[in-house]
């Protein structure tokens, strides 16, 4: 057998998201793997530094601040003293550690082997591990999966240095709410900070270079998350590039190009992540990261430039979308690819994006900007959570979901929800989507009630009246001719 040259049929590096679902997925199929993470915590930035604390701190804001009581209530919480951010992430243990287990238990159930330290490549096939105390040592294999994810971008310009200033991680060990908080970057992570902090009662002001924040979300419902942080107390100032971050008279300052001096109490920067590539010796295996550390990978994740194309890579180390839930499905094709394994062979073409912003938002298709640029005779259908009875007993009267569709056949193009439990609610459009069904399909079907789930049907119902009220008006035309 060509793989007993080596002590395993795969090496993975990082046991995150991609890491994580790649190894278990090549060991379900019989295969010799192994994990090498330097972290006595595992899961990655996901489950140790990211996505899961981000999360549970989003929890406690929305628990405090009593944001979802307020329309049934009219009640507006203020917290007293000055509490931490950690003290506040009372549930951060528990689910952190539960999920690090869950992973462990994961893989030891498919007989994969745990190797603790740091992984660095020796030639394609070999890799040297430096645990954290010992000596290192050497372990060779057939195929490499090189997930070692992300951490926060750190531009020069930006004194990360001083104690107010801050990235996504280390926003997390906050010794007090601040007061207020100037956030550079209105994209996904600065957009979910500024609206848990708001909701803590931090004064947040975001500063965007671009023209809107997440600019690719639908407009329509981009327009309504934008008031809704405005309405949280969050200050958007659009077009402004970031001309200098520094300290005046012991002041922490921020200068914008037009003028602007922004005195920062706390100062986040969230300008996105950065690949974890730099220690783990790619140029021995001629393979070179870009200016980010992020990995070029082939359809199959083969790392561009290797010569025996053996070493794969996926996760936030290859860049877009950076999202936990394709990492994950991007480990395990990786896996199947390497294997010659005909069982996934390609990651979904379409997939959801959720934004854990207050209100969260959730998509999954075309805009109706994407649509119109590709020159789609499209349609679209709003239902509106103030017209749901389930809307109106958990609070929840400004959400919206909204469907686009094809007007000649009313497929399904697209799916966008803004309020609660907007991630979970876009699924089941996800699904008739990648079933090819149509806004009838919503029709058909027999939704609980009261549920958030049945705006899907009236949001249907919707799209079929404005069908109607266009074949009206083709109808005036003709006979007016």
């Amino acid at each position: 057998m060509l793989g007993a040259m080596y002590d395993y049929d795969l090496v993975v590096i990082g046991s995150g998201p991609a890491g994580e679902k790649g190894a278990v997925q090549a060991a379900y199929f019989g295969k010799r793997v192994a994990v090498i993470e330097r972290s006595p915590a595992l899961g990655g930035a996901c489950v140790n530094t990211g996505t899961l604390p981000s999360k549970t701190l989003r929890e406690t804001a929305l628990f405090l601040s009593g944001y979802r009581q307020r329309e049934m209530y009219g009640l507006q919480v203020k917290l007293t003293g000055t509490p931490s951010v950690p003290e506040l992430m009372c549930r951060q243990e528990p689910v952190l550690g539960h999920e690090g287990g869950r992973i462990r238990v994961n893989l030891e159930r498919h007989k994969v082997d745990l190797l603790e330290g740091s992984a660095r490549f020796v030639d394609e096939h070999t890799l040297e591990v430096t645990p954290e105390a010992g000596p290192p040592r050497r372990v060779s294999s057939d195929v490499v999966l090189i997930a070692t994810g992300s951490t926060p971008h750190r531009p020069a310009f930006v004194p990360f240095e001083d104690p107010e200033v801050d990235d996504s991680d280390s926003i997390l060990r906050l010794d007090r709410i601040p007061k207020a908080m100037v956030i550079l970057g209105g994209g996904v992570i600065g957009c979910e900070y500024a609206s848990i902090f708001a909701a803590l009662g931090t004064k947040c002001t975001i500063v965007e270079g671009r023209e809107q924040i997440l600019g690719f979300l639908d407009g329509e419902v981009n327009a309504l998350l934008t008031k809704q942080l405005r309405a949280l107390g969050c200050d958007l100032l659009l077009k402004k590039e970031v001309v200098d971050v520094g300290r005046t008279d012991g002041v922490l300052h921020c200068r914008l190009s037009d003028g602007t001096d922004l005195e920062c109490e706390r100062l986040l920067f969230a300008g996105g992540r950065a690949g974890n590539t730099r220690r783990i010796g790619l140029e021995r295996i001629n393979a070179a990261a870009d200016a980010r550390g992020l990995l070029k990978v082939d359809d199959k994740f083969r790392v561009a430039g290797v010569t025996g194309g053996r070493v794969y890579a996926a996760g936030d180390v290859i860049g877009f979308p950076a999202l936990a839930s394709v990492a994950m499905e991007q480990g395990r094709v990786a896996a199947c690819h390497a294997f010659g394994i005909e069982y996934k062979q390609k990651v979904a073409s379409q997939f959801p994006y959720g934004l854990y912003t207050i209100p969260e938002v959730s998509m999954i298709g075309e805009t109706e900007e994407s649509a119109k640029k590709k020159g789609i005779d499209f349609e679209v259908g709003r239902s509106r959570y103030g017209d749901n009875a389930r809307g109106q007993i958990v609070g929840d009267v400004h959400g919206m979901l909204k469907l686009v569709f094809d007007a000649r056949d009313k497929k399904l193009l697209g799916v966008h929800v803004i309020g609660e439990r907007a991630t979970e609610l876009v699924h089941t459009g996800a699904a008739v989507m990648h079933f090819g069904g149509g806004i009838d399909d919503f029709i058909e079907q027999v939704f609980n009630f009261p549920t958030l789930g049945e705006m899907f049907k009236y949001a249907a119902y919707d799209g079929l009246g404005r069908l109607r009220q266009r074949e009206e008006i083709i109808a005036e035309r003709v006979q007016k001719l």
